[in-house]
Parts: C-alpha cells; structure tokens; sequence
C-alpha cells in the first residue's frame, strides 16, 4: 500500500500542479500561468586560492586527474548518477547533496552546472623547459576570452597536441568558465605560461619547432607552410591578431584558405581546423 500522507519532493509538487493546469485548461479553464525563476547572479568568491569548476565533464575529468587537489564537492542527486557516485560519504574530501539552486546561488543561473560543483586547487602552470617531447603545440598571443581558450584546449586535447603556451599577462587564469568550455580538457593538457612571446618562440625554434603564425592574410595556405618534424601553431587575439613582435618572430606567416565570402573564423574554430592539418601533416611525415 502506498502512504497518501508521505509528502512529495519537490519534483514530484511540480509535476503535480502541471497536471491539475492542464486538467483544468481542457475543461475550459484559464491557461497556466508560468512564472520565471528570477535569475540569481554569482555569489561570493570561492574561497582564497580555490577556483570552482562544474559541469559533468569538467567534474569527471577533475575527479579522475591525480594532480587535482579537490577540496569540496555540491552535488544533486541526479548528477552523483550521471558521475557514477554511489556513496557520496567514501570521496576524500568534503561532499554533499543539494538541489540545483544551492548551486545557482554560488555560480549565478546563467551557468550550466548540470547540478554539480567542486571547489579545488588551480593547477599550477609549467615552464617551458618542461614541454617535454611533443612534435605539436599550441601558442596563444594574448587571447583574453576565456570560452574561446577554453574550446581552443579542448580542440588541442583532441588533436593530440602536447602543451598551450601563453602568457602570463592577457591570458585567462583557470576559472569555472574555462573549465566548463574545455569540458573536461583542462585536466589532460599543459598548461606553460611565458613572460616574453618572443623570446618563447625563440626557444621553440631552438628546440627544432617550425612556429607558424595564423593570419588572414598570410603569404601562403597553411598546408603548403609545413616543413619542420615539429610544428608550433599561433594564433593571435580575437579581432587584433598576431602582434607585430610576434609576426616578425615567427618562422611563417600562412592563412587558412577559405573560398567563402568570409576570409576569417573565430579564434576556436580556426585553432581546431589549424590543428587538424598539422596533426595529418606530422601523421604524413612519420
């Protein structure tokens, strides 16, 4: 038998009062009225040297990554499903259950957190001594949005490319929105910060890196530029481009070819297509 008395959550309240709306509206009633929820913007800060990140595959990826050092955890019960966690109380660090608006009140409402969260530790960015042996990177001229860096890191991690380089200054740190564009990729590539561009290019071309530079109005097709066994691919600011420091330092200046009436993609787009013809070049050359 089932208990009429045992109340609903608020789910199962929900559903109900669609129900009667709709019953009512068929026997000729008024139709319901739908109220908006009223957007939450972010609320405080994480706590000091903690980012937040979210998302289900941001979370995944955390969770699965040794380096990352996680100190709490907000999660609803359906997204401790989608993340395959059957007893929240066995994770080695502070967890609990919620409902997705304790969650909107810490991100805003405008962030898509599929009802989880973590406060952890920003990974700590490499040198450039330590790229280690990779015949393809990335390199970024002071791209300041974080959703275009964040889908450029995810493009870089499909493509096998071994690190992204920027600068220390006009680049992003590691935030909840570069993570969530990533979608999980923050925890699978390098991240090197270097203080002067030009002098890291010059330690790239020392280190047998060809350093290509993406312009729409470069000499020649980027296909054509390929020469080297190891290949750095550049790309500058959304709007700006490449600075002219960068444009006299790099080995090559190529453009994507385009027969379309637009000659330009956003920074992200042309990352990934860049990035896809260095990865079949080097693929050729093996």
């Amino acid at each position: 038998m089932t208990n009429d008395n045992k109340p609903g959550t608020r789910k199962d309240t929900h559903y109900a009062k669609l129900r009667r709306a709709h019953r009512d509206q068929k026997a000729g009633g008024p139709a319901p009225q739908f109220r908006p929820k009223k957007p939450l913007p972010p609320g405080e800060n994480a706590p000091d040297g903690q980012v937040r990140l979210y998302g289900i595959h941001t979370v995944r990826a955390a969770l699965d990554n040794p380096r990352r050092k996680i100190r709490r955890m907000l999660a609803t019960r359906n997204a401790l499903e989608r993340l395959a966690i059957a007893d929240i109380g066995a994770l080695p660090f502070a967890a609990e259950m919620v409902e997705p608006r304790d969650i909107d009140r810490l991100t805003g409402t405008d962030a898509v957190h599929q009802g989880v969260l973590v406060e952890a530790l920003p990974l700590q960015p490499k040198a450039l001594g330590a790229l280690g042996d990779t015949p393809l990177v990335l390199v970024l001229d002071q791209v300041t949005d974080p959703h275009n860096v964040g889908a450029i890191m995810r493009s870089a991690v499909a493509f096998g490319a071994g690190a992204l380089i920027t600068t220390q200054r006009h680049s992003p740190h590691e935030s909840g929105v570069l993570a969530k564009s990533a979608s999980g990729a923050l925890e699978h590539i390098d991240l090197i910060e270097v203080k002067n561009l030009a002098d890291a290019l010059g330690q790239l071309h020392d280190a047998g890196f060809q350093t290509i530079g993406l312009d729409s109005d470069g000499p020649s097709e980027l296909e054509a530029s390929f020469a080297a066994k190891k290949i750095a691919l550049v790309l500058g600011a959304e709007g700006k481009g490449l600075r002219q420091k960068t444009r006299e330092t790099v080995t090559a200046l190529a453009r994507l070819d385009m027969p379309g009436a637009i000659r330009s993609l956003n920074v992200s787009n042309a990352a990934a297509v860049s990035l896809y013809a260095a990865k079949r070049f080097l693929a050729a050359s093996e």
